[in-house]
């Protein structure tokens, strides 16, 4: 198995980007996390990265595509980790506060989502490369 350091190191690379310290330690701070986070999450776990510093690794990091964002209804948008270089799940998101929640996705969603995607390839003639879901909705607190 890939180590998660050398690949984020290797996509940075192919963009002509070094993997510095401070974007080491937002990758370290995303793979922590058991959920999208925003910049002020991202902060609070990690010690001594300014703001700034943040928002040029994470764009950096979206760009080497190591790092995805998790668009909200809510102005702050949510970075986790590339899906590749993860888990394939889906997302809740709060409609009311903003959470997003990762979903695990399970054998029978998988299954019963792809023959979706085959239908509307086939339909439309578009070639899907994969696909996320997101449930928008209200949170167990909010509800």
């Amino acid at each position: 198995m890939v180590d998660l350091n050398d690949e984020v190191a290797d996509r940075l690379s192919t963009v002509g980007q070094r993997f510095t310290p401070n974007r080491r330690a937002v990758v370290d701070v995303l793979e922590q996390a058991e959920r999208p986070l925003t910049i002020a999450e991202i902060l609070e776990e990690s010690d001594g990265l300014a703001q700034s510093s943040v928002y040029r690794s994470l764009v950096v990091l979206e760009q080497a595509g190591a790092v995805r964002r998790v668009v909200t209804e809510h102005e702050f948008a949510r970075y986790e980790l590339a899906e590749d270089l993860t888990d394939h799940h889906h997302h809740l998101v709060c409609i009311r506060c903003g959470t997003v929640e990762d979903v695990p996705a399970s054998e029978a969603l998988e299954r019963s989502m792809h023959r979706a995607i085959s239908a509307i390839d086939e339909m439309t003639g578009f070639h899907t490369h994969h696909h996320r879901l997101d449930l928008v909705g209200l949170c167990r607190r909010c509800a």
